[in-house]
């Protein structure tokens, strides 16, 4: 950064189809060398399927841990502690 200046604010757009989310009850993380790959799944029995896959530079998965530790522990300040929910059951199919 030159001598002087702050960083810059970056304007973020998010299209419609982003805004309305998606939802996860199960969740894998796999990696190589390069890149962390997590996949959200919605597991309704007997399947699931992947509802979003990001791919992450090993450097920024240890900043995403650190932003999501960091917010658990203000959550739990604000509401209380989480339980931590069970894993969930493996179903195989039929």
């Amino acid at each position: 950064m030159p001598e002087g200046k702050g960083p810059q604010e970056l304007g973020i757009k998010i299209t419609d189809e982003i805004l309305r989310g998606v939802y996860a009850n199960n969740m894998v993380v796999a990696h190589t060398k390069e890149e962390f790959f997590v996949d959200f799944i919605n597991v309704v029995p007997p399947q699931g399927i992947v509802t979003a896959r990001v791919i992450i530079s090993p450097g920024h998965m240890k900043r995403i841990i650190k932003a999501l530790s960091e917010n658990v522990r203000r959550y739990e300040a604000q509401f209380g502690e989480i339980a931590e929910a069970p894993e969930p059951s493996h179903i195989a199919s039929a």
